[in-house]
């Protein structure tokens, strides 16, 4: 396994806790408001818009693919955070708290890509950036069925880790992307 891994993909989580703070300075907390498959409506918009911009080669909005992947990356978190205090019904949080949820679960999905990097042999750098779209797109319709299912599953992962593989897949595709640049 490659130690070049782990300071890459700390580069680019370093990103998006950038970004995520800022918002979180610009909006405070109000996406704890959003249901569960909100968070996931709201991923996949973001994932469609990738595929539409890999497909067609327009990107008429002008915003980057990597602050997409960013996004996607962001909302799963999001979405992590509400499956595991969603008892909590204070919408308006310390960004502190909200801050140490986000190092929390960023390290818990950090630590089991690090797992299956080891045990996959980093297959990941061998794939075409699109694939991680599309493994994304995938995941969100295991997750919308999952959601449909009311959260049961017979032999599958849960919601969890199907937002795990999605924050993954967004920091591989960005750590891609920069190799490209």
């Amino acid at each position: 396994m490659s130690n070049n891994t782990s300071a890459q993909y700390d580069n680019a989580l370093a990103q998006c806790r950038d970004i995520f703070e800022k918002k979180t300075f610009d909006y405070g907390t109000a996406w704890r408001i959003l249901r569960p498959e909100s968070l996931t409506d709201q991923i996949f918009i973001k994932a469609k818009r990738i595929r539409s911009i890999e497909e067609s080669k327009q990107n008429l909005v002008g915003e980057s693919l990597e602050n997409e992947y960013i996004g996607i990356f962001n909302y799963c978190v999001m979405a992590l955070i509400q499956l595991k205090h969603n008892t909590d019904p204070e919408t308006d949080l310390e960004g502190e708290v909200v801050m140490k949820w986000y190092d929390t679960t960023t390290q818990e999905t950090k630590d089991l890509m690090m797992k299956k990097n080891h045990d996959y042999g980093e297959a990941w750098r061998d794939m075409r950036v699109s694939t991680f779209t599309d493994l994304i797109l995938m995941k969100l319709l295991r997750i919308r069925q999952i959601e449909d299912n009311e959260g049961k599953t017979l032999v599958s992962e849960g919601l969890d880790a199907n937002f795990q593989d999605m924050m993954n897949y967004a920091i591989f595709a960005l750590i891609r992307k920069d190799e490209f640049a």
